[in-house]
């Protein structure tokens, strides 16, 4: 397949593995390849998944940035096999995920789970509805909607939680309608 035809094509998620640490240094060198041999066409993006964490130390919590996948680093791209040559051989990469090292596309199912991008969803959803979390810690929960915000993807749903009614606020990619 040429470069001109994979250009037609949209640029699909893929996971590269690192080494331990490496993950931001990864991200780095590869933007740096990007500019450097000019693949701006063909990577589209490099990203780091990032979640906040509670961590109490001398009595004081503080909200910090954590790996949600530490050892793995995401990459939007269109493939061609001159791109993993050089993915692969790039300082802290092991290799791509998928069989005998060859990159699978994630399906759009798991780009939306994982939260890699934000996809508009368009949810019938209203005040009083019962929905299902289908990702999250969360998940499998049912609750209520209490309130919606179609601008920001966001719904506030009140869940049983310790034997009793809990409001939450969660996106439309973790819920669907019973």
């Amino acid at each position: 397949m040429s470069d001109s035809d994979v250009l037609k094509e949209d640029p699909k998620w893929y996971v590269l593995h690192t080494y331990s640490g490496y993950e931001s240094m990864v991200q780095e060198n590869l933007y740096k390849t990007i500019d450097h041999n000019k693949l701006q066409d063909f990577i589209v993006e490099v990203k780091i998944p990032m979640e906040d964490a509670i961590e109490e130390k001398n009595g004081k919590k503080k909200v910090v940035q954590r790996k949600m996948f530490p050892c793995y680093v995401f990459i939007k791209m269109r493939y061609t096999d001159n791109l993993w040559h050089t993915i692969v051989n790039t300082r802290g990469v092991t290799g791509f995920v998928g069989p005998a090292g060859r990159p699978l596309p994630l399906p759009d199912e798991e780009v939306r789970k994982m939260q890699l991008e934000k996809i508009v969803i368009d949810l019938k959803i209203e005040v009083g509805n019962k929905v299902k979390v289908i990702a999250g810690p969360l998940e499998s929960f049912v609750g209520d909607v209490l309130s919606v915000d179609t601008a920001n993807q966001k719904c506030k749903v009140s869940v049983e939680m310790f034997g009793r009614q809990t409001p939450v606020d969660l996106d439309f990619a973790q819920i669907e309608v019973i």
